[in-house]
This record gives C-alpha cells, sequence and structure tokens, in this order.
C-alpha cells in the first residue's frame, strides 16, 4: 500500500475501533478543539486532567460537548501531567496529548523512572507530510527531540519510524539518510552513520524495507537528480522516510516544507509505552486533527 495523502491516515483510524486518549492539562483552548474534531470523526474517546472549571469553560465556548467525558481535576499543570501519565501507564488511556503545560515538565513526566511510561527506547518525534510537489506522504525523523542523535539513537529513530509504516500497513517503505553530499566524506559523521545503516541493512540487520544513503537532499527526493549524479537506487526519487543528521536539519526542513512548500503535517513522538501528540500552537487546526488520526491509527 502507498500513502499517498494524511486522509489515507485519517481513514485508517476510523476503520479502527477509538483510541482512549488522555489530554493532560487539557484547559488549552487549541487542545480542545483539536479534540472536539476528532471526536466529530468518532477516531478517539478523551479523557481530561487538568481545571475542570477552566476546562467547561473553554469547551462550551469552543461547541464542545463534554457530558460523558472523564475529566479529572488538578489545577496544577505538572501534576495534572503525571496524572495523564499514570493512565497510560495503568493501561487506562493508548494515546497521550500535550495541553497547558511546558514540553519539559510534561516529557520529564514520561520520563520518570519510578512512575513514567518509558521503555528504554529513544523517543523520537516522526513527522508525516503531504506536499503537492511530491507523490506520496513523506517521513521526517527526526523534528522536536534528539538534538545530535549519536548512530545507536539514529538505528531508534529509524526502527521507530518503520514501526509507524508497518502498522499504517506499507510494505519495505524507502529509507533515505540525509546528508549534505551524497558520497561518504570521513570528515563528515552524517555520511559515515549513513554508510553502516545501509550496511546493516544489507545485511539483514534492519529487515523488511530498503536503507540506501548517504543523499543529498534532492537525490532522496528526484529520480532525475539521482541519475544525472550517476547514482544508482532504489530509494532515490521514491522516499518514504527521511533520516536527519540532526535536529536543527529535521526542523528547518519540516518548517520549510510547511511554510514555503505548502505541506500539511502530522507528528506523533514515539518510544514510550503509548504515542503522544505533541503539537505546536502555530500548527493548523487540521494538522492537529491529523496528528491526533495518526496516533489513533497506530493499533
Amino acid at each position: 500500500m502507498i500513502l499517498k495523502s494524511l486522509d489515507d491516515v485519517l481513514n485508517i483510524a476510523k476503520s479502527k475501533p477509538a483510541r482512549r486518549i488522555a489530554v493532560a492539562a487539557a484547559e488549552d483552548e487549541h487542545a480542545l478543539a483539536a479534540i472536539r474534531d476528532a471526536l466529530a470523526h468518532g477516531i478517539i474517546a478523551p479523557v481530561f486532567t487538568g481545571n475542570t472549571e477552566r476546562i467547561k469553560a473553554i469547551s462550551s465556548d469552543i461547541g464542545l460537548d463534554v457530558k460523558g467525558i472523564e475529566i479529572i481535576d488538578e489545577k496544577d499543570p505538572v501534576k495534572a501531567s503525571a496524572k495523564a501519565v499514570s493512565l497510560a501507564r495503568e493501561g487506562r488511556v493508548e494515546v497521550l496529548m500535550k495541553g497547558l503545560v511546558g514540553t519539559a515538565d510534561y516529557l520529564k513526566c514520561i520520563l520518570d523512572k519510578d512512575t513514567g511510561i518509558g521503555t528504554g527506547v529513544t523517543m523520537s518525534h516522526v513527522t508525516l507530510l503531504q506536499s503537492p510537489a511530491y507523490h506520496k506522504l513523506l517521513c521526517i525523523t527526526d523534528c522536536g527531540m534528539i538534538v545530535l542523535p549519536s548512530f545507536k539513537e539514529k538505528v531508534d529513530l529509524v526502527r521507530n519510524a518503520l514501526s509507524v509504516y508497518k502498522k499504517l500497513g506499507v510494505d519495505n517503505p524507502k529509507v533515505a539518510i540525509l546528508a549534505a553530499v551524497e558520497v561518504v566524506n570521513e570528515k563528515m559523521d552524517a555520511t559515515i552513520h549513513a554508510a553502516m545503516l545501509a550496511a546493516m541493512n544489507r545485511r539483514g540487520q534492519i529487515k523488511d524495507r530498503i536503507i540506501d544513503g548517504p543523499f543529498a537532499f534532492d537525490n532522496l527526493i528526484s529520480r532525475e537528480a539521482c541519475e544525472y549524479k550517476g547514482i544508482k537506487t532504489d530509494v532515490g526519487g521514491d522516499t518514504d522516510i527521511i533520516l536527519c543528521p540532526n535536529l536543527e536539519t529535521g526542523n528547518t526542513l519540516y518548517k520549510a516544507l510547511t511554510y514555503l512548500g505548502g505541506a500539511n503535517t502530522a507528528g506523533i513522538v514515539l518510544g514510550a509505552r503509548v504515542p503522544v501528540v505533541l503539537t505546536s500552537r502555530t500548527d493548523s487546526d487540521r494538522n492537529k486533527l491529523m496528528s491526533i488520526a495518526l496516533a489513533a491509527a497506530l493499533q
């Protein structure tokens, strides 16, 4: 199967049972609006933690009916986050979403050694983009978690992204390792790591997909660019997943494709016991909905 649009992801989520999602410090208009839209598609069953009075007031203002939705009152945002995480730890919810709480505080609750839901796997941010300039969805990692991933962390980043494609029903996704150039340069760690990952794939250490690199961006996105430079590859021009060398590259690429390229997006954090929806206030309502849909589809 080929994923051509984010609507494909939404349809996958709609074909499955509604996912139980806990919104931490839910007294946030943007988060509640996204929940309202997701409820309209029947893909979630929410639980809110946070300031009950504010949650009800905001919900009333935006047309979200909270009748029948469990609200756990906790006015302190960090404690509300810890409570949401405990719901995931107890198996009562299958997705987490951040509300009106700082990202660092929220992630600290998730990663707490005693009460969190870490798994020992590197947590990473995975973004799916639907670009009018590309023939299918494009996945970028990491856009928001790991500043400068080690080689071991890059292996985890690839495996996290691949787990998304497997659960979405995509066989043998093509992974491109991004660098500034398409040849190995001993002075550029990104190119060396790319060659190592490609070798792991050839030796069966990372199975059931095609990994190649290093690629400059034009090579991974354009078959013509590969042919012009004499690069023989099954990945270039048909990439599904882009592994970026560092957070600056991933975040810049994501924002460039969104703001200049007109891409729509869906992003989640993987590596914990459950998917985590971690949207930005600047994300559009549709992108927030699609992020929830992506998390809901992964079952």
